[in-house]
């Protein structure tokens, strides 16, 4: 089919104008002065992390891998369980350029998350540290209850991505007053439950998970949202080489669950066989609690 030269002016006209648009987008300023390109890995091998697609939960080898970001920490003294521990963090693309906080997006509510867990995954903290004025650099401060090298992972998105990625460093603690934390006294004895399907758990098997939660005397659940969910799960393998940081099928903004027995769902694929410790994170009556759950999965 021929064009007339009217339509051919026509398509011309629209093209130029697309163009154009297209070009406006790309020079906006985005609050950021990285771009995507400073969080790419040099092609050495197939070995490095690769960008995290949210609505396909996979379990996240950070440790094994390389991460187009470096993440240093430095404490103020040197850690003692039991005792807060006062430290900063400071993430670095590849080449050296600091990440500041308008390099990040922020992700349910915060732009940094720290998931902070001891050798025996018996302590897992949650942390969002500040901005600390240098550059690249955020502060943090937390109690560790257990002597040990804690193992510090990094979750963020940088602006320039729009994908999260992830990084991590160890912290070592010095035996000193331990304990485990005193169960919170607002809510007589909730019962926290994790269901998984199918049965039995098998290496790289999509699994479903269910938690939920009840009390004994059969009364209402005030469970209020954390971090724009009612509930985040974070699974850590016993070498502590990764994790997967989950959040709920529901989407955000959805009706309030069950008030008597709320559920909530989950999905997470493990690609290797072993023990796992998942920690459920919900805000109970206006306190976060952190609730572990061991599973073993076969081959």
């Amino acid at each position: 089919m021929t064009l007339r030269p009217a339509e051919l002016r026509q398509l011309a006209w629209i093209t130029a104008v697309a163009v154009a648009v297209f070009v406006g987008l790309r020079v906006l300023p985005t609050g950021t002065n990285l771009s995507h390109m400073d969080f790419r890995v040099e092609a050495r091998g197939a070995n490095s992390i690769e960008f995290c697609d949210p609505l396909n939960p996979q379990f996240i080898p950070v440790v094994a891998v390389r991460s187009p970001v470096v993440m240093s920490l430095t404490m103020e003294a040197p850690a003692v369980a039991g005792h807060a521990v006062e430290a900063r963090v400071v993430l670095r693309t590849g080449s050296g350029k600091p990440i500041a906080p308008e390099d990040l997006l922020v992700t349910h509510t915060r732009r940094l998350h720290l998931l902070v867990v001891d050798p025996t995954l018996a302590d897992y903290q949650h942390l969002h540290p500040e901005p600390a004025g240098g550059a690249g650099e955020w502060s943090f401060r937390f109690t560790p209850a257990r002597p040990g090298t804690y193992r510090i992972f990094s979750d963020f998105t940088p602006a320039a991505t729009g994908r999260g990625l992830y990084a991590s460093a160890d912290l070592p603690v010095a035996p000193g007053t331990t304990g485990a934390p005193a169960a919170a006294a607002h809510d007589p004895a909730p019962v926290f439950e994790l269901n998984t399907t199918p049965q039995p758990l098998r290496a790289g098997q999509p699994l479903d998970l269910r938690f939920s939660i009840r009390r004994r005397d059969g009364g209402r659940v005030d469970l209020q949202p954390v971090m724009g969910a009612f509930a985040h799960l974070v699974a850590f393998d016993e070498a502590r080489s990764g994790f997967a940081h989950l959040h709920p099928a529901e989407a955000e903004g959805a009706a309030r669950p069950d008030p008597v027995r709320p559920e909530l769902n989950f999905k997470l694929t493990i690609p290797q066989p072993g023990r796992y410790v998942i920690w459920a994170q919900v805000n109970l009556a206006g306190a976060e609690r952190l609730v572990p759950f061991s599973l073993d999965v076969g081959r």
